[in-house]
């Protein structure tokens, strides 16, 4: 895969060239909806072509990694179809599954669904590193149509810009994500939402514990609608889970069940202590 057309210059499209670039040995074409983006992509020198035609950044390429907002790439899909070569690899980073999966995989011959587990609360060209993918996981959706070539070729790909690589069905990746990203999301921005209806006074003594909780919630607003409307139904299991969770420990506080609480924190502390993160 020496030619990669990478569509949709942000934070991981950017982050995706810088790496290939670092690396050496590609061939990289960024495509950007905007002549402005284009130009700032090939400024700073992280693409050998960018342009806003798909014919011209589609030439040749021996990859397509989709990473526009996952909205967009059915539309997106259809009008690259054109100009793919036979037997061309396509991805995508879109961190919902199931219906990627479903309507890409019917556009695309060698189609396979991924989700690099990395981002970050800034968005853009601007906030790309080629480091951004270090040490983080990259999680590939095969179907039972997925040829073993084609998932070889992906996993290989991803691990080659630092990613370790896990294989899930988009459902249980959705069902996962809905838990680990898209819950917290919500649970950091409905805390922030909470204290400022509460008692707004409280954010001038907020310490490192609610600054580190909350980061989160600073992500652009549009990009998690369509993230969350995406994968509502897993996302709305979570949600009930959490409630229960929260209910069944309002029940211990209001009982003054001190061994309850002890129970609950230290059952949370004993997983928390032995997950692994990133370094």
């Amino acid at each position: 895969m020496n030619r990669i057309a990478i569509l949709g210059p942000g934070l991981l499209g950017g982050s995706i060239a810088l790496k290939l670039r670092a690396s050496g040995g590609s061939h990289v074409a960024l495509w950007a909806r905007r002549e402005a983006a284009a130009e700032e992509i090939l400024a700073l020198g992280c693409a050998d072509v960018a342009s806003t035609d798909l014919g011209t950044v589609l030439d040749g390429a021996d990859l397509v990694v989709l990473c526009v907002p996952v909205g967009a790439m059915p539309s997106l899909a259809r009008a690259v179809a054109p100009f793919l070569r036979a037997g061309a690899l396509v991805t995508d980073v879109g961190s919902v599954k199931s219906a990627v999966v479903a309507e890409l995989g019917s556009i695309f011959p060698r189609f396979v669904g991924s989700h690099p587990m990395a981002g970050s609360e800034h968005t853009g060209m601007k906030a790309a590193s080629a480091a951004l993918f270090e040490k983080t996981t990259c999680i590939v959706t095969p179907t039972a149509a997925t040829a073993a070539a084609a998932l070889a070729e992906v996993s290989t790909f991803w691990q080659s810009l630092g990613c370790r690589v896990i294989a899930l069905p988009a459902e249980e990746h959705d069902e996962c994500v809905a838990l680990i990203s898209h819950l917290p999301h919500l649970v950091a921005a409905n805390l922030v939402n909470t204290v400022a209806a509460k008692n707004a006074h409280a954010f001038e003594v907020v310490g490192p514990g609610f600054r580190d909780s909350t980061r989160v919630s600073s992500g652009p607003p549009a990009m998690w609608v369509e993230i969350l409307r995406e994968n509502a139904d897993a996302v709305g299991s979570a949600l009930d889970a959490l409630i229960a969770k929260l209910t069944e420990f309002r029940q211990t506080l209001a009982r003054s069940d001190a061994d309850g609480i002890s129970a609950a924190l230290t059952a949370a502390k004993q997983t928390r202590d032995q997950l692994t993160f990133p370094q």
